[in-house]
Protein backbone atom coordinates (compact mmCIF):
# COMPACT_ATOMS: atom_id res chain seq x y z
CA UNK A 1 0.00 0.00 0.00
CA UNK A 2 2.94 2.51 0.95
CA UNK A 3 4.47 1.84 -2.47
CA UNK A 4 1.80 2.24 -4.38
CA UNK A 5 1.36 5.37 -2.64
CA UNK A 6 4.66 6.35 -3.27
CA UNK A 7 4.54 5.70 -6.88
CA UNK A 8 0.90 7.45 -7.50
CA UNK A 9 3.06 10.81 -5.92
CA UNK A 10 6.20 10.39 -7.52
CA UNK A 11 3.99 10.21 -11.28
CA UNK A 12 2.18 13.50 -10.16
CA UNK A 13 5.73 15.12 -9.14
CA UNK A 14 6.74 14.37 -12.28
CA UNK A 15 4.37 15.06 -14.85
CA UNK A 16 3.72 18.57 -12.66
CA UNK A 17 7.80 18.93 -13.75
CA UNK A 18 6.95 18.21 -16.91
CA UNK A 19 4.41 20.71 -17.52
CA UNK A 20 6.70 22.88 -16.00
CA UNK A 21 9.27 22.77 -18.00
CA UNK A 22 7.43 22.29 -21.11
CA UNK A 23 5.73 25.88 -20.33
CA UNK A 24 9.31 27.19 -19.98
CA UNK A 25 10.29 26.43 -23.62
CA UNK A 26 6.90 27.84 -24.51
CA UNK A 27 7.53 31.17 -23.00
CA UNK A 28 11.47 31.59 -23.99
CA UNK A 29 10.72 30.69 -28.03
CA UNK A 30 7.86 32.92 -27.56
CA UNK A 31 9.95 35.92 -26.85
CA UNK A 32 12.66 35.58 -29.49
CA UNK A 33 11.93 38.49 -31.90
CA UNK A 34 9.94 38.24 -35.26
CA UNK A 35 10.84 38.67 -38.57
CA UNK A 36 9.39 41.62 -40.78
CA UNK A 37 8.48 39.25 -43.42
CA UNK A 38 6.69 36.84 -41.14
CA UNK A 39 4.11 39.69 -40.45
CA UNK A 40 3.95 40.82 -43.69
CA UNK A 41 3.03 37.54 -44.64
CA UNK A 42 0.36 37.06 -41.85
CA UNK A 43 -0.82 40.70 -42.83
CA UNK A 44 0.11 41.13 -39.00
CA UNK A 45 1.44 43.77 -35.96
CA UNK A 46 3.79 42.66 -33.86
CA UNK A 47 2.12 44.91 -31.23
CA UNK A 48 -1.19 43.81 -31.58
CA UNK A 49 -0.68 40.02 -31.97
CA UNK A 50 -2.84 38.41 -29.94
CA UNK A 51 -4.66 34.92 -29.10
CA UNK A 52 -7.07 35.15 -31.81
CA UNK A 53 -4.27 34.88 -34.33
CA UNK A 54 -3.27 31.63 -33.52
CA UNK A 55 -5.53 29.89 -36.53
CA UNK A 56 -4.06 32.06 -39.02
CA UNK A 57 -0.19 31.30 -37.86
CA UNK A 58 -0.92 27.47 -37.71
CA UNK A 59 -2.27 27.80 -41.05
CA UNK A 60 1.07 29.79 -42.10
CA UNK A 61 2.69 26.46 -40.45
CA UNK A 62 1.10 24.30 -42.33
CA UNK A 63 2.17 26.39 -45.75
CA UNK A 64 5.81 26.23 -44.93
CA UNK A 65 7.35 23.30 -45.97
CA UNK A 66 10.10 22.19 -43.87
CA UNK A 67 13.17 20.14 -45.41
CA UNK A 68 14.08 19.11 -42.06
CA UNK A 69 12.76 16.06 -40.64
CA UNK A 70 13.12 16.64 -36.92
CA UNK A 71 11.13 20.11 -37.40
CA UNK A 72 9.10 20.72 -34.84
CA UNK A 73 4.92 20.69 -34.91
CA UNK A 74 2.51 22.98 -32.93
CA UNK A 75 0.77 19.34 -31.51
CA UNK A 76 1.32 20.00 -27.85
CA UNK A 77 0.77 23.98 -28.19
CA UNK A 78 -2.25 23.54 -30.52
CA UNK A 79 -3.72 21.17 -27.63
CA UNK A 80 -2.73 23.96 -25.19
CA UNK A 81 -4.56 26.68 -27.24
CA UNK A 82 -7.51 24.77 -27.16
CA UNK A 83 -7.84 23.76 -23.73
CA UNK A 84 -6.94 27.82 -22.65
CA UNK A 85 -8.95 28.69 -25.17
CA UNK A 86 -12.17 26.48 -23.66
CA UNK A 87 -11.36 27.45 -19.88
CA UNK A 88 -11.49 31.17 -21.16
CA UNK A 89 -15.02 30.53 -23.13
CA UNK A 90 -16.36 28.89 -19.71
CA UNK A 91 -14.85 31.64 -17.55
CA UNK A 92 -16.55 34.71 -19.64
CA UNK A 93 -18.31 36.72 -17.19
CA UNK A 94 -18.47 35.26 -14.27
CA UNK A 95 -14.28 34.67 -13.65
CA UNK A 96 -12.53 37.83 -15.06
CA UNK A 97 -8.94 36.51 -13.31
CA UNK A 98 -9.04 33.14 -15.07
CA UNK A 99 -10.64 34.45 -18.30
CA UNK A 100 -7.44 37.22 -18.58
CA UNK A 101 -5.02 34.16 -17.46
CA UNK A 102 -6.86 32.36 -20.59
CA UNK A 103 -6.71 35.40 -22.80
CA UNK A 104 -2.67 35.81 -22.18
CA UNK A 105 -2.06 32.30 -22.61
CA UNK A 106 -3.54 32.21 -26.08
CA UNK A 107 -1.38 35.30 -27.07
CA UNK A 108 1.62 32.92 -25.95
CA UNK A 109 0.71 30.09 -27.96
CA UNK A 110 0.47 32.04 -30.80
CA UNK A 111 3.50 34.07 -30.69
CA UNK A 112 5.40 30.63 -30.26
CA UNK A 113 3.27 29.06 -33.06
CA UNK A 114 4.91 32.39 -35.01
CA UNK A 115 7.95 31.86 -33.72
CA UNK A 116 8.31 28.39 -35.59
CA UNK A 117 6.54 29.52 -38.52
CA UNK A 118 9.39 32.59 -38.75
CA UNK A 119 12.25 30.09 -38.23
CA UNK A 120 11.02 27.44 -40.77
CA UNK A 121 10.55 30.58 -43.33
CA UNK A 122 14.13 31.92 -42.54
CA UNK A 123 15.52 27.99 -42.76
CA UNK A 124 13.44 27.72 -46.69
CA UNK A 125 14.70 31.49 -47.23
CA UNK A 126 18.32 30.22 -46.23
CA UNK A 127 17.69 27.11 -48.46
CA UNK A 128 16.58 29.34 -51.53
CA UNK A 129 19.64 31.52 -51.42
CA UNK A 130 22.08 28.59 -51.37
CA UNK A 131 20.61 26.77 -53.90
CA UNK A 132 20.76 30.13 -56.41
CA UNK A 133 24.46 30.82 -55.66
Amino acid sequence: MFSALLFAISIVALSQFALYYLRAILVVTAEQPLSDQLLALASLQQSTLSGHDFKAITSLHDLTLGLDRNRPGLGFVSLYYRITESIGSLAGRHLPSLAGWSAREMTLCTRYAAVQVDRSLQANLALAASIRS
